[in-house]
């Protein structure tokens, strides 16, 4: 029967908001909306619409403020609607200047001013992910609200930090931990070059040790990357993307930000190339196997949207963006869902890549050099031996040892 089609393709807007109901439509199409769902968004328009002609308000008088009024007078009527469902109509409007823009943000505190200084010298001088400056600035953020709440680090003793470290890494892992105690350490040391402390004190954040439950390979069990890939329905669009991107991480070992960083101007389809965006503002050129190839060439031929950004994989759903690393991710937590398996991350396909290459006797640089890592003691953690190749190795237990035929033991 296939599936069931709204007739509904136009929605009346009346009241002021009616001259700006077409240019909506259109700004919306352009944003890979289709002209089924633009209907709930131009329905949303003539109620705000009737909403305003009830209030004796212009549009110039839907401000945010006015627009919170507006939702609160539907939850009262019993038609609740979350905030987010106003974005694209004050989007819109705001770009015709029809209202007014949001007022400024109030000045930042001292405080705040130094962990947005901080941040923007992770991301310019060290070259850190936009993920790893996130985690660095709230960590540093959360510091300085307990023992600097004023901004002004030269306060700071050494059992500041280590009571910092003690408290706030009880209960974590110890790669959480060591993760905190390193934050905290690059903030100090950034406090110091700046001279906003008279001694660097970053040596007191004390390094955090703790055991590895195995040391056993993380990979995953034969089949595992079949059955994730025999879950996405390639019929649909973002069964199609979410083919692609699994078999990008499972056969490229690429981190899950790194594929939604690729470009279309990445792939070399003539070289038979590919072109990573890795951490630091790192870029590697790595050979494009022909199954990641043709995977990607079905979702860019029958399932991405017709978009102006550059990015390979996007939402299937309007209004259509770039994938971020957490999107990326959750493709492979769902897919695990989806064949009925316990769900891992997506880091864990490149765990598994590792390994592969291990087991296929692949040199241990070479292995590096494929995960583009620049120590190869960071590819030790990954390309780990399993059960069946160590083995061999073991030494036989030692036991009764034979005695010679006619002899007391």
């Amino acid at each position: 029967m296939g599936k069931p089609k709204s007739r509904v393709c136009r929605a009346f807007v009346p009241g002021p908001l009616e001259q700006y109901a077409p240019g909506f439509r259109d700004w919306l199409l352009a944003r890979g909306y289709t002209p089924l769902t633009t209907v709930p968004q131009l329905q949303l328009m003539a109620h705000v619409s009737r909403w305003l002609e009830r209030e004796g308000l212009t549009p110039a008088g839907l401000t945010g403020q006015q627009a919170d009024r507006f939702l609160a007078a539907r939850r009262t009527a019993g038609k609740p609607r979350h905030p987010a469902g106003m974005r694209p109509l004050l989007d819109y409007l705001g770009g015709l200047e029809v209202i007014p823009p949001e007022p400024p943000a109030p000045p930042q505190d001292a405080a705040s001013v130094l962990v947005s200084e901080f941040a923007e010298y992770l991301c310019t001088e060290r070259g850190l992910a936009p993920m790893t400056v996130g985690a660095y600035s709230s960590r540093a953020a959360r510091f300085l609200a307990r023992y600097a709440p004023d901004g002004d680090p030269a306060v700071i003793a050494p059992g500041d930090v280590t009571a910092a470290v003690l408290a706030d890494t009880a209960g974590l892992s110890a790669g959480a931990g060591q993760h905190l105690a390193c934050a905290l350490r690059a903030f100090l040391r950034y406090c110091h070059v700046r001279g906003l402390v008279a001694a660097d004190v970053s040596a007191a954040a004390l390094a955090v040790t703790g055991r590895r439950t195995t040391m056993l390979p993380r990979g995953l069990e034969p089949g595992t990357v079949e059955a994730l890939l025999a879950a996405c329905d390639r019929s649909e669009p973002d069964g199609r993307r979410d083919y692609a991107v699994i078999v990008l991480l499972a056969r490229l070992g690429l981190r899950a930000g790194e594929a939604a960083r690729l470009r279309l101007d990445d792939i070399r389809w003539r070289a038979g190339e590919i072109g990573i965006r890795g951490k630091g503002g790192q870029y590697d050129v790595l050979p494009l196997p022909a199954d990641v190839g043709a995977a990607i060439a079905g979702w860019l031929r029958d399932g991405r949207p017709a978009v102006s950004f550059r990015e390979v994989f996007t939402t299937v759903t309007a209004p259509t963006r770039p994938l971020t690393r957490e999107a990326a991710a959750n493709i492979v937590r769902r897919a695990c869902g989806r064949a009925g398996m316990p769900v891992f991350g997506a880091h864990r396909l490149r765990h598994s890549a590792a390994c592969a290459m291990i087991g296929a006797k692949v040199p241990m640089a070479s292995i590096a050099q494929a995960m583009r890592h620049r120590s190869h003691g960071v590819t030790a953690i990954y390309a780990r031996a399993g059960i069946d190749r160590l083995r061999p190795l073991a030494r036989p237990w030692p036991g009764t040892l034979a005695q010679p035929e006619g002899e007391a033991p």
